[in-house]
């Protein structure tokens, strides 16, 4: 009987051979005359294909990003469509990506597998924001699409997210449907069309030109001038295309940070390339006060995401939190929008303010499970309602119906025009803020986490979801729920105050979120970490 280790032998000989690259031939050798434990760690099981697609590190092995990894998920998505999607070949996939390692060639290879199986592919020939490529899904009339990117992920990673038809994200159970097509396929024999196969379409510059006049449509206030802002792409490929959109929009160019502006997959100002972080944003803030500027925003490296950051009475700069840039932009949106056909969307862990501002305008509101997938997911089961707005606080927003997905570049039109409107109304975006809260209650949000292996967070969950807390910090527990597809448990401690638990789906860590009216959450999120561990 062969072990688990020569097991990993064989298949990394096979994948050797199969291996189309020099520098993922040359680690595969290197890991072959290398310890035993990280040749098995590789090649016991493979990187899975989840609602978010794939994501991984880029190296060698079925448990990395790579060609063979890729093509084998291209082949199994094909499959899927040939099987469950009508006319799927004549409508085609979709491609686009990003500025990362290998991205180029993981979108022409993904081509190439749909050209073999005889299914069209439209294929962008350059970087694209992911808001462009979801958009232009339905636009096509696609019967999917496929952007490569890793989003806000570190540098060493790449990733593949797929779309269904409707230019929303897949959710469950789909994702296991097409994984079971995966499984069927051989990562080290999938066929490839030739690169110049006449299935293969490269797309041409109207894909993007249409998407920047839909986005001049997309504002509420187009009379509103512009005031000055402050930008950041961060190494990301949407940095032209935001330019583009302000000047389709008819806004001022914004100011940007020419050291962050171009596409560059090391991203060597940032080691960690998400707006979220602490010091991802501090350039941007920099040229934000350099000039003057009533707001600064930045994107991701997909740009589906957008920060932002205000400036202070006392003339410095702050970040603001996910909640509060979805409070700004949902506050706009409800006051120039009209109709009580209208809903906005929002996700378990974001701010419950949304739905007292929607209930004093008379909107519809939903809240959904995390993940912008969820969203669109809602917005589908809801075809009697208008959507106007959906977010969720991991700075994702959507302020228009099109695309079923988050997109960072609209959002930063909308926000562009929200500070142009305090600037002629003679107030401040913190003044906005304080106004809502006024309003509706100063709602306190706060997260945290508690790193820990995955199967370990999962456990720590669910010990608390099968016997959970009388009390926190002090407080009784005066409701509990459990939201079974979030994996997620919400603790109300009284009418002001409610915490919340999930394991990360893409790291090693619990996340805890809580949320407090005129209350600080943070003691009860320590209370409720302490409970964790």
């Amino acid at each position: 009987m062969i072990d688990a280790a020569e097991n990993a032998v064989e298949q990394a000989k096979a994948w050797l051979a199969a291996e189309p690259d020099a520098d993922m031939r040359e680690e595969l050798s290197a890991l072959l005359k290398g310890p035993a434990d990280e040749l098995h760690t590789r090649f016991t099981g493979r990187l899975q294909f989840g609602t978010a697609g794939l994501r991984g590190a880029v190296g060698a092995g079925p448990q990395r990003m790579n060609r063979l990894v890729v093509q084998q998920a291209a082949a199994g998505l094909v499959d899927y469509l040939l099987a469950q999607v009508p006319n799927a070949a004549e409508h085609g996939v979709i491609i686009g990506y990003d500025a990362r390692r290998k991205s180029d060639v993981f979108a022409l290879d993904t081509a190439r597998v749909c050209a073999a199986r005889g299914v069209k592919a439209m294929l962008f020939p350059h970087v694209v924001p992911t808001p462009v490529l979801a958009w232009n899904v339905t636009e096509v009339q696609a019967a999917a699409g496929v952007m490569v990117t890793a989003s806000h992920n570190p540098p060493a990673d790449n990733g593949y997210k797929v779309y269904l038809g409707t230019g929303s994200q897949i959710v469950s159970p789909v994702d296991s449907e097409i994984t079971g097509f995966i499984d069927k396929v051989d990562p080290c024999s999938v066929q490839l069309s030739p690169a110049d196969d006449p299935l293969i379409t490269m797309l041409g510059d109207d894909r993007v030109a249409d998407y920047l006049n839909f986005v001049r449509t997309t504002r509420l206030a187009p009379t509103v001038a512009g005031v000055q802002v402050a930008y950041t792409a961060m190494h990301g490929v949407g940095g032209a295309t935001l330019l583009a959109a302000f000047e389709s929009a008819g806004l001022p160019a914004p100011a940007v940070v020419a050291a962050q502006q171009q596409p560059d997959g090391t991203f060597p100002t940032v080691p960690f390339p998400n707006p979220e972080e602490p010091g991802a944003m501090d350039l941007l803030m920099a040229r934000a006060a350099e000039v003057g500027a009533h707001v600064a925003l930045a994107n991701d490296p997909d740009a589906d995401r957008l920060g932002a950051a205000i400036p202070t009475a006392d003339g410095g700069w702050r970040r603001l939190g996910g909640d509060e840039l979805g409070w700004l932009l949902s506050d706009h949106i409800l006051r120039h929008t009209t109709g009580d056909d209208r809903l906005v969307v929002t996700t378990l862990v974001s701010s419950s303010l949304l739905s007292r501002m929607a209930a004093a305008h008379g909107v519809a509101c939903e809240e959904t499970f995390t993940g912008f997938k969820w969203i669109a997911h809602t917005v589908l089961a809801n075809p009697g309602k208008r959507f106007v707005f959906g977010y969720e606080q991991a700075l994702g927003y959507l302020v228009c119906g099109q695309p079923l997905d988050k997109d960072g570049i609209t959002a930063a039109v909308m926000m562009a025009e929200v500070a142009g409107l305090a600037a002629a109304e003679g107030v401040t975006l913190q003044d906005r803020l304080d106004a809502i809260a006024a309003t509706y209650g100063r709602h306190i949000v706060a997260d945290q986490a508690v790193h820990m292996p995955p199967a370990d967070g999962a456990a720590a969950v669910a010990r608390l979801r099968a016997n959970p807390p009388t009390e926190v910090g002090g407080s009784a527990v005066t409701a509990t729920h459990w939201f079974d597809e979030a994996g997620l448990l919400r603790l109300e401690l009284g009418e002001n105050m409610r915490v919340q638990v999930r394991p990360s789906g893409t790291e090693p860590k619990v996340k805890l979120y809580g949320e407090g009216i005129g209350l600080d959450p943070k003691p009860f999120l320590e209370a409720l970490a302490a409970l964790l561990i």
